[in-house]
């Protein structure tokens, strides 16, 4: 491919971060004063927060998603699963439900159930991870892992700018990797237009935010991301999958186990989380969220790294230096500053 024929393709994902981007800010702006009078996130005492804060700006996010994409996609003839937009509508009404009223454990977890299956499920046999396995049991783990990845979104979704610094690292490189071939196009279309849409966010959820996420966001955000991640791994890329989100992933993870260990309501709201001790710990907002952006670009790179080089030896190294870097972040926010 020469290099105008690169810029050529490069410029429709690049106007769909543009377009999903000022779409995003324009109805996270118009929203903010119904959101402060329907939607208010009180403090508590296991807020991040100190002032009262609408929630409920997923809202914008993800409308802009969905409508930069669909629109994209419909322009360049490529197919959107339906079945994708309608799990994360149905699951965006879940988390708006739950922002307001508060919805039982166990009906969350069978609806966002629901929505992970009905993509899951419905996805082409010849799409695997791993052949070996029987396709219900690699199903079934999937859908195990999507309800996971959905939830551990919303569980880090617990201060200023923490969903930014985590999803536009991710889905800029799942762009990229859209742009060199590595990735299928609905999902290059699906992360550019979520990476724009976030940023048309996070003017106004930098600290001190002026309007949050909500449920409404994070729990589709993880959905579409969670696909996006898994169409890379069924590109044959499983390694980028799991390294593009990692520092998520561990960090969820290993607080989940820590708090079953000891015997905790683990469902419930919680401060445990690396990034929640680090600001108990003396570190400020900007740092830890500057810490975990940059703790992501290394993953990414690392993520890009295995999939260009194409071999086992550097995919591993590539794993083992993420689990090092990684450690070092999370080892840093379990320690007081010294001042």
């Amino acid at each position: 491919m020469s290099p105008a024929t690169d810029a050529l393709a490069a410029l429709p994902l690049l106007l769909a971060v543009a377009i999903a981007a000022l779409i995003s800010a324009v109805i996270t702006w118009t929203s903010r004063p119904l959101l402060q009078r329907y939607a208010l996130a009180r403090p508590n005492a296991r807020s991040s927060h100190r002032i009262p804060t609408p929630q409920g700006a997923g809202i914008a996010v993800i409308a802009a998603t969905l409508v930069v994409a669909y629109m994209w996609a419909a322009w360049a003839n490529v197919a959107i699963p339906l079945v994708l937009v309608i799990a994360t509508i149905v699951i965006a009404l879940v988390g708006f439900a739950d922002d307001i009223v508060s919805l039982p454990v166990p009906v969350r977890l069978v609806l966002q159930a629901a929505c992970v299956g009905a993509i899951v499920f419905t996805a082409p046999e010849e799409a695997r991870i791993v052949p070996a396995l029987p396709l219900a049991l690699e199903r079934g783990l999937i859908l195990l892992a999507g309800v996971w990845f959905v939830n551990l979104v919303n569980f880090m979704d617990g201060l200023d700018l923490m969903t930014v610094a985590e999803v536009v690292p991710v889905a800029a490189s799942l762009l990229l990797l859209g742009w060199l071939g590595e990735l299928s196009w609905p999902a290059a279309l699906i992360a550019a237009a979520l990476c724009g849409a976030m940023l048309g966010f996070a003017p106004f959820n930098k600290p001190v935010a002026k309007v949050f996420l909500g449920d409404v966001g994070s729990l589709p955000i993880g959905l579409l991301l969670g696909w996006c991640l898994l169409e890379l791994a069924w590109h044959e890329q499983a390694a980028a999958a799991l390294l593009l989100p990692a520092y998520y992933l561990v960090d969820a993870t290993i607080t989940l186990f820590r708090r079953i260990a000891r015997r905790e309501q683990f469902w419930s709201a919680h401060r445990s989380h690396f990034y929640q001790r680090a600001t108990d710990n003396g570190f400020s907002v900007p740092r830890v969220i500057g810490e975990v952006f940059a703790l992501n670009l290394v993953l990414a790179a690392l993520a890009l790294v295995t999939v260009r080089a194409g071999s086992t030896e550097i995919t591993i190294v590539s794993l083992l230096a993420a689990a090092v870097a990684i450690g070092f972040v999370l080892r840093r926010f379990s320690r007081p500053q010294v001042s």
